[in-house]
């Protein structure tokens, strides 16, 4: 006879492997994670995904270790939850590292969970996200967990450019874990309960004697303002897994498809009452706060921001322009003057080819006096680091939109999208009349033009006014970028929302491919 299911003893056996599963390193280690103000991994699962969407794979995987006693302590799922799911009704993939089995530390079985879920996203073209809380490698296993990072540094290594990936730190990141992170496309970190380091605290002072904290060495504060690590650092896990959701809202699933279209209900053609048309101020020595213009210019005056609190001499982020999703690179005047230098020149380089590699159009906004001058830049490779975003720029296919606020000055003119390094041409790279395209700033290029009449001069200063004044006039303007034909239309504030949307527009089905070869020898 038949058994009931109620009876029936495998039925019990998965429940009972599911409970155990589930359960993780048990309720006691699960208390003390959230003592410690972090939630497990299937809570952040949870949060992370649509209700009811997840699909757990390997949800029995054991570790094959005997060592060290390891062979009697087997927890269904190995300390790492794998799986798929929806967000916002768009499929991705994700792991996340569970803390209460052997402190998240990786095993040889563990990698592959990992491994498998990032080959099925290629395979299907879908975000990976991974939530990260880990010990580092799982000591008992030796190379073989050594093996296992290598095996994820590969994935990660083919995945990018062909799907996005997503870091979230929710713990503990250290050692030869973090370069996994570090190859994804945005790392995400809580305050002061996430770090990543490649050498502790303890290993620094007993070699270096330099004795700091766990969140001064790798903390989120530090690597959103002083390292540029991170590109975003948020107040608790569910803040930043909200965050991660709407980042995704930008993003298309791969390399092949668009990002989604949201309905625009804002109007394109605000005209007049754009707050654009008063913000650069008369002065052209006074600063002004480029993410006013972004937010003027962009739908529903919403920009979210990548990099908010490193190299704020550049802005960075994503927005939307008639419900399509936009990168935006602007140099903000407000820090140094707008000025480009190695931090910012890596900081925005990285971002146009992350936009590249997925298809979101760049808009650019310059206002850049030239490159930072010091024996520190120059020392700290300027040229080496400024040549990076030249490079991202130039080789970049998508379509690329300029408007040129104030000033753009030398080298830097080139480098920030201008056509010549193939922005759009002929319809798509503009000024406003406050822009300044020259050489150098008219005080200095007089001093250098001039600088014999200005010794001889009764009047040096008198002399170098006048002769500032007819350079600003002559050169100083937009107007003689645009008899070369190097500004396609100089353009009012208020009409740029309007100019950057029907460009955009008229782009959207671009095609242009770039020399055939294995790869490009980006200036690392």
């Amino acid at each position: 006879m038949d058994q009931t299911p109620e009876k029936d003893p495998l039925r019990a056996r998965l429940e009972k492997m599911e409970k155990q599963a589930e359960l993780g390193g048990g309720a006691d280690r699960i208390a003390k994670q959230h003592e410690s103000g972090k939630l497990t991994a299937r809570e952040r699962i949870d949060l992370l995904l649509d209700p009811g969407s997840f699909c757990e794979l390997d949800k029995f995987v054991t570790h094959r270790s005997s060592e060290f006693g390891m062979g009697d302590k087997k927890i269904p799922g190995h300390g790492v939850v794998t799986g798929y799911g929806t967000v916002e009704g768009r499929k991705v993939f994700v792991f996340a590292q569970d803390f209460t089995v052997f402190g998240g530390s990786l095993s040889g079985a563990y990698a592959q969970k990992i491994c498998k879920i990032m080959d099925l996203a290629t395979r299907v073209g879908a975000p990976v996200i991974g939530l990260n809380d880990s010990g580092g490698a799982r000591i008992q296993e030796g190379v073989e967990s050594l093996a296992g990072y290598a095996d994820i540094f590969v994935r990660n290594t083919g995945c990018s450019g062909v799907v996005p990936q997503i870091s979230l730190i929710m713990g503990p990141c250290a050692g030869g874990a973090v370069y996994s992170p570090a190859i994804t496309d945005f790392i995400m970190m809580v305050k002061d309960t996430s770090y990543m380091f490649i050498t502790g605290p303890d290993v620094i002072k007993t070699v270096t004697h330099e004795e700091v904290s766990k969140e001064a060495l790798g903390g989120a504060v530090t690597h959103n303002q002083k390292s540029g690590v991170a590109h975003f650092a948020a107040e608790n896990e569910q803040a930043a897994i909200v965050m991660t959701r709407e980042l995704l809202s930008f993003l298309p699933s791969n390399n092949q498809e668009e990002a989604p279209v949201q309905p625009c209900e804002d109007d394109a053609f605000r005209g007049r009452r754009s707050r654009s048309r008063t913000i650069v101020p008369s002065n052209p020595n006074k600063p002004y706060d480029i993410k006013e213009v972004i937010k003027a210019i962009v739908d529903d005056k919403h920009f979210f921001e990548v990099q908010e609190h490193f190299a704020k001499n550049i802005v960075i982020g994503f927005a939307r322009m008639n419900g399509r999703t936009v990168g935006v690179v602007a140099n903000q005047p407000a820090v140094l003057a707008g000025v480009l230098d190695i931090d910012a020149s890596i900081k925005a380089a990285r971002f146009v080819r992350f936009c590249d590699c997925f298809n979101i159009p760049l808009v650019t906004l310059v206002d850049v006096p030239g490159f930072l001058p010091g024996t520190d830049q120059e020392w700290g490779g300027i040229i080496t680091h400024g040549a990076k975003l030249l490079y991202a720029y130039a080789e970049a296919t998508v379509p690329k939109v300029t408007v040129i606020t104030r000033k753009a000055y030398g080298g830097a003119y080139d480098v920030m999208a201008s056509k010549h390094i193939r922005a759009d041409m002929n319809f798509a790279n503009f000024a406003w009349p406050t822009a300044e395209i020259a050489v150098m700033g008219p005080e200095g290029a007089v001093n250098i033009i001039f600088r014999n009449e200005l010794a001889k001069a009764p009047d040096a200063a008198a002399e170098r006014a006048r002769l500032t004044a007819d350079y600003r006039d002559k050169f100083a303007t937009p107007f003689k970028a645009a008899e070369l034909g190097y500004i396609d239309e100089i353009i009012r504030p208020e009409e740029t929302r309007a100019k950057l949307i029907r460009s955009l527009e008229l782009l959207k089905d671009k095609r242009q491919e770039n020399l055939p070869r294995k790869h490009g020898n980006i200036p690392l």
